[in-house]
């Protein structure tokens, strides 16, 4: 009796572990998008785009074989690369300036913590 209860919870920490690798892994540029826009939404300040919403926007970027890009532009300007890991979701961010031509690393959020 013990070697099939043993057996039993086995086969379900196996099909649990399965299901969580595969969702991790599949990052879709849809993801991409949906995690940075939330996050962006969340982060900033987005009440100075209510009269004008064209000064503030989330956009897609370029993909390369490992990466989204997404691009926040704010209202000051600056531009907020997104670059997210196909792989795991782990997400660089690189702070633009173009007036100043000054670029700086911006830190890294978990796409995951953003989608809902």
């Amino acid at each position: 009796m013990k070697q099939i209860v043993f057996s039993f919870v086995l086969i379900i920490l196996l099909l649990s572990s399965c299901m969580t690798i595969g969702t991790k892994g599949d990052i879709t540029a849809e993801m991409a998008y949906e995690g940075v826009n939330n996050y962006c939404h969340s982060t900033y300040d987005w009440s100075v785009a209510e009269s004008n919403p064209s000064i503030m926007n989330v956009e897609m970027g370029e993909e390369t074989d490992s990466t989204y890009q997404v691009i926040f532009r704010s209202y000051t300007g600056a531009f907020v690369n997104f670059y997210v890991d196909k792989t795991n979701g782990t997400t660089r961010m690189e702070e633009y300036v173009p007036s100043l031509d000054v670029k700086s690393d911006a830190g890294t959020i978990e796409l995951f913590d953003y989608l809902k």
